[in-house]
């Protein structure tokens, strides 16, 4: 049997192409008009450093600065945990699934499946999920650190 070497080359380069694609954190569509579409439920949130040993909390961002130089936006995950946090920024975190709380100045703030919390600049919060959270956050500016 003879092997055609660039027939061969070319289902490699496909094959590899398609598996760097499954590995990706985001999957994601851009359209050459700049629209972005993001297959949420596949984004695969790494872990984040809260500086608390045993915190299990988890983001990724969705766009890049080259994609979005006004609006970040990312997936958190978040699992028995609590974290001080001060916002440089504007931030809306919608709420996925579980029950993410926002906890300011002795209050706490609830949102469940399908609630949206918007935090103001300047806001010195803990971030907490007595159970698990996942949600979207979406920040403005992008650039927030």
């Amino acid at each position: 049997m003879e092997i055609n070497e660039q027939l061969l080359k070319e289902i490699i380069t496909k094959v590899v192409a398609e598996l760097k694609i499954q590995d990706e954190a985001v999957i994601k569509h851009k359209d050459e008009s700049g629209v972005i579409a993001v297959k949420t439920h596949r984004v695969l949130p790494k872990p984040f450093d809260t500086g608390k040993v045993g915190d299990k909390v988890f983001l990724t961002d969705i766009l890049t600065f080259e994609e979005s130089p006004r609006l970040g936006c990312g997936i958190m995950e978040m699992e028995q945990s609590a974290f001080k946090w001060t916002l440089n920024y504007d931030e809306i975190d919608y709420i996925i699934e579980g029950e993410l709380e926002i906890i300011i100045n002795g209050n706490t703030i609830r949102g469940g499946k399908g609630d949206i919390i918007f935090i103001p600049k300047n806001s010195n919060i803990i971030f907490s999920a007595p159970e698990f959270a996942r949600f979207l956050y979406v920040v403005y500016p992008a650039n927030w650190q």
